[in-house]
């Protein structure tokens, strides 16, 4: 079954900007809830928010893994 990652979380911080890229990794963005920069998030670390990250790695930063 699915690992318990109860209480685990990833902070990401948003780096670079959205203009001029696909339109999906402009989604990914929101999804992770980032649209500006610099904007910090603590998301709970799943294996589909760390898919999500993986596909804007170049425009986040993983600030902060608990």
């Amino acid at each position: 079954m699915a690992e318990n990652n109860q209480g685990k979380t990833v902070t990401v911080e948003q780096i670079g900007s959205p203009i001029r890229r696909p339109g999906d990794q402009r989604a990914t963005l929101i999804g992770l809830g980032l649209n500006k920069l610099h904007r910090v998030r603590t998301l709970e670390d799943t294996p589909s928010v760390r898919g999500m990250i993986a596909k804007v790695s170049h425009l986040v930063r993983v600030v902060d893994g608990q």
